[in-house]
Formats: C-alpha cells, sequence, structure tokens
C-alpha cells in the first residue's frame, strides 16, 4: 500500500520560505531605522538568513542598540532643553534687573530733580540784607531838616563807598539811574508786587527789565545825591513812586531777615 506526503495547512513551511520572511523582516528595519547597516554578508538584500540562535542574538543586539542610541538621544535633547530653558532664564533675569536698575535710576532723577526745584523755589522766596554783615545807621521815620518830607522815608545801612549792594528778594528792574536826592539808585518790582530801593549808589551794575535773584549783586554803595557821606539808603515801598514807603524794617523781619 503506497502512502502519499501531507499537504496543506499541517505542511511545514519550508527553509526557502523561513529564509525569505526573515530577510524582509531585516530590511524592513533597515528601512525604519532601527538598522542603520548590516555589514554582515548573510544580512544583505536577498542573501539566505541562516536559522540559528546566533542569528537571534545578532538581531536582539542590534535591537537593543538602538534602544540604547534612542534612549541617548532623549537624553540629550532633555539636556539641551534644560540648557535652554537654564538660559532663557537666566536672560529673563538679567532684563529684569536691568529693569528694575533703570527704574530705579529714573526714580532717583526724578527725586533729584524735585530735590533741585524746590531748593530753588526756596531760593527764589529768600530775602537777605541788602549789604552783608552791616547794620542800620538811620532809622525810619527819622526828623530832620536834611530830608524834604522832613522825616526819612527809609532806612540807611553803614557802608563804606565800594560796599557790595545785594537785591533783597526775587524782582525786576523797573528803574537804574540817575534819581535826583536819592543819587544813583535803582527800583526793584519785587516778586511780591511790592517795591525795593536803594540810593546813593556809587555805580550801577542792573539795567530796566532785567530779572534778579536774592543776593545777586546790583551795584556798589557810595555818595552820591544828597548825602553827608556813604552808606547805603534803603527803602520799601507799595508802589515805585516816592510817598508810598512802608516800615523797611519790618518789611525785611517780615521776610526772615535780621536786621
Amino acid at each position: 500500500m503506497a502512502f502519499t506526503r501531507a499537504a496543506g495547512k499541517h505542511r511545514r513551511p519550508g527553509r526557502v520560505k523561513r529564509s525569505t520572511t526573515r530577510t524582509v523582516g531585516v530590511a524592513a528595519l533597515t528601512t525604519t531605522g532601527v538598522i542603520g547597516t548590516l555589514s554582515a554578508p548573510a544580512l544583505a538584500a536577498g542573501a539566505s538568513v541562516p536559522e540559528s540562535p546566533s542569528e537571534q542574538t545578532g538581531l536582539n543586539q542590534i535591537i537593543t542598540l538602538g534602544d540604547t542610541v534612542a534612549e541617548q538621544v532623549d537624553t540629550q535633547a532633555a539636556a539641551q532643553q534644560q540648557a535652554a530653558e537654564v538660559a532663557a532664564a537666566k536672560k529673563q533675569a538679567q532684563e529684569q534687573a536691568r529693569a528694575q536698575a533703570a527704574a530705579k535710576a529714573k526714580a532717583d532723577r526724578e527725586v533729584e530733580v524735585r530735590a533741585a526745584r524746590a531748593a530753588e523755589r526756596k531760593r527764589l522766596n529768600t530775602f537777605v540784607s541788602p549789604i552783608s554783615g552791616s547794620y542800620i545807621s538811620t532809622g525810619y521815620k527819622a526828623g530832620g531838616a536834611v530830608w524834604s518830607s522832613g522825616t526819612h522815608t527809609g532806612v540807611d545801612f553803614h557802608a563804606a563807598s565800594g560796599t557790595v549792594v545785594h537785591a533783597v528778594g526775587s524782582g525786576t528792574v523797573v528803574e537804574a539811574g540817575w534819581g535826583g536826592a536819592y543819587g544813583n539808585n535803582i527800583v526793584i518790582k519785587m516778586n511780591d508786587g511790592t517795591y525795593t530801593q536803594y540810593g546813593h549808589l556809587s555805580s550801577i551794575g542792573v539795567s530796566v527789565g532785567q530779572t534778579v535773584t536774592p543776593g545777586q549783586q546790583i551795584g556798589l554803595s557810595g555818595a552820591t545825591g544828597n548825602v553827608t557821606g556813604p552808606h547805603l539808603h534803603f527803602e520799601a515801598r507799595t508802589s515805585p513812586d516816592y510817598g508810598s514807603d512802608i516800615d523797611p524794617v519790618a518789611y525785611l523781619r517780615s521776610h526772615g531777615v535780621n536786621v
């Protein structure tokens, strides 16, 4: 009785078929990047791949190597990302520090400007004596024939000829020249609306329309006009005209001048 070979689904695949299938798998790994290059001739496209334990071990080593490389790439990428984040944070901190420094410098400048303006306002509103370190030799309303009105309309500050005469406060010069009995004289309209007069000057150092500040030199004392000797005649007035005089001592003291 003759026996025939079993066929159909129970037939074991041939060696050639298994080799071809394994070759196709290796080629697929190469195409996807898992295996870059296979130097062994046995793994070249179309070559027969022996079915052996060493073959399985080689593939496992290649796949494991691919996983290791991928992990190294991921680690390197993570390190680069972390370095970039650190650099960005450092740059942001530096920019914030610069912005804070600029803001502080601006605030400091504003404080300095405000302080300077306040100091300037205070200076401009300050009053001084017309003759530094002097004293009053003839008082206000003193009587005598030497004055046309019968009384002294101002005060006399003791001063040798050529002594510096100061503007007592801020204002604008409205008269600068010869004033008859006052000799060379200056009249200043003060910023508060009052007027001050400086008489018997040996020289005049300002002109009409010029603004002056407290303590500014406006002339030199002398003995011009109706005088018996060198001194400074100082008046405080409500207008630029003669006869509108007010007490010059009280005027100066009301503005903080110790006379």
